[in-house]
């Protein structure tokens, strides 16, 4: 079974946004990051509470109303997103970006992707997530970061490494520099994939935690030192949101259900 960590639920905790937040990226000077959990929205049942999701059939004043409380909970001017595909899009959120962007408020979304990158300041990367991983990469050195969201799909097709490959041709990235967190998401207790045969490639077989359950916590690790990594700094929240899904928004724990965000941003220098 996953390392199961309850979020305290006292009032105070319940009115407003709670998030998950990673060691090693909280040493990092003027970086903001966090996993929201489900609680300190304004959704109800089965969207309860902090669902960020326009179209799994919340009301939409909710989903702005949680989305403003994220912002808000982050201190962002812009929150920047994409429609997931599960595909291996990557997207820079650069000003042009953002003149580009379409609006609906207080979301600016880019072109459908799997991966958001920026070096603005001020500027919230968000996925979303119920299962999947929201993976944060973090270059504290060249001061670019990036937000992952990957499924099984996006693992099979390899996506943390070619963020990672993006990072290095495109911003001259080390990835011996890079800082990665691996959100709460489907746990290796929880993973089961009855037709691996044909959906999982068979590099993904020494990951078989037991029958027909596989650790993709462990894959995008592998994923992420195969890119260059170091294996110090790559942090693994270690939550199975199938688990502690009085915590966290599943898909496979509870279908209709909300989805939860995932936030990464440097901070504006006045802030600092």
């Amino acid at each position: 079974m996953c390392d199961k960590r309850l979020t305290m639920k006292s009032p105070h905790d319940l009115a407003q946004p709670v998030r998950h937040n990673f060691e090693n990226l909280s040493k990092v000077p003027g970086l903001v990051h966090g996993v929201f959990t489900r609680h300190g929205g304004v959704s109800r049942h089965p969207y309860a509470t902090l669902n960020t999701a326009w179209n799994n059939g919340d009301a939409p004043e909710a989903v702005r109303e949680n989305l403003l409380r994220v912002k808000a909970a982050m201190g962002v001017e812009h929150l920047a997103a994409s429609k997931q595909t599960h595909g291996v899009a990557i997207h820079v959120v650069d000003e042009e970006g953002l003149t580009r962007a379409t609006e609906r408020e207080p979301v600016l979304f880019t072109p459908p992707g799997d991966a958001l990158v920026t070096m603005l300041r001020g500027v919230g990367l968000l996925i979303k997530i119920a299962d999947c991983q929201a993976i944060f990469l973090v270059d504290p050195v060249q001061g670019v970061i990036a937000n992952v969201h990957c499924g099984w799909r996006g693992s099979v097709a390899r996506i943390p490494e070619k963020v990672v490959t993006f990072l290095s041709d495109r911003f001259g990235t080390n990835p011996e520099n890079l800082l990665a967190g691996i959100s709460p998401s489907l746990g290796p207790c929880c993973a089961e994939f009855r037709n691996y045969a044909e959906e999982l490639p068979a590099s993904f077989r020494s990951f078989q935690a037991r029958t027909q359950h596989f650790d993709f916590w462990a894959i995008s690790r592998w994923q992420l030192l195969r890119a260059g990594l170091r294996p110090d700094h790559i942090e693994i929240a270690n939550r199975c949101t199938v688990c502690e899904s009085e915590d966290f928004f599943s898909y496979r724990g509870e279908k209709t259900t909300g989805r939860n965000a995932a936030v990464l941003a440097w901070r504006n220098r006045s802030e600092e």
